[in-house]
């Protein structure tokens, strides 16, 4: 890559991302605009993946709703991400867990990671 992109996603990085695993159970702070008004809205979940890097990292959180599961992909450096809080960090072996798709209930459980 040239040196000017570079320096033009260097400029688009956040100073300060909250440090989450894949696995951790996460409150994601997003802002939503609704016509002239704006507001944040919590999705709390588990995050399945993490990929990408510098500016155009990407995360995922998959939640439970009403029995549907709900995933959301939120770019990490985005400002329509206000911050990430961890709720609980998880105990997992892979650094994609697609297999929490095909489950419901107990199954799709993360252990915690108990330090």
């Amino acid at each position: 890559m040239s040196e000017i992109i570079k320096e033009i996603e260097a400029e688009q990085l956040k100073e300060s991302v909250s440090e989450f695993n894949v696995g951790d159970t996460v409150k994601v702070y997003g802002k939503i605009k609704e016509g002239n008004r704006e507001r944040v809205q919590i999705f709390e979940g588990t995050v399945l993946k993490k990929q990408g890097g510098s500016n155009r990292a990407t995360f995922t959180v998959r939640k439970f709703s009403n029995g549907i599961g709900v995933e959301k992909t939120w770019p990490l450096h985005s400002p329509n991400v206000e911050k990430v809080e961890v709720v609980r960090h998880g105990k997992v072996r892979r650094a994609k867990l697609n297999y929490l798709r095909d489950r419901i209930g107990k199954k799709a459980k993360v252990k915690e990671l108990v330090k």
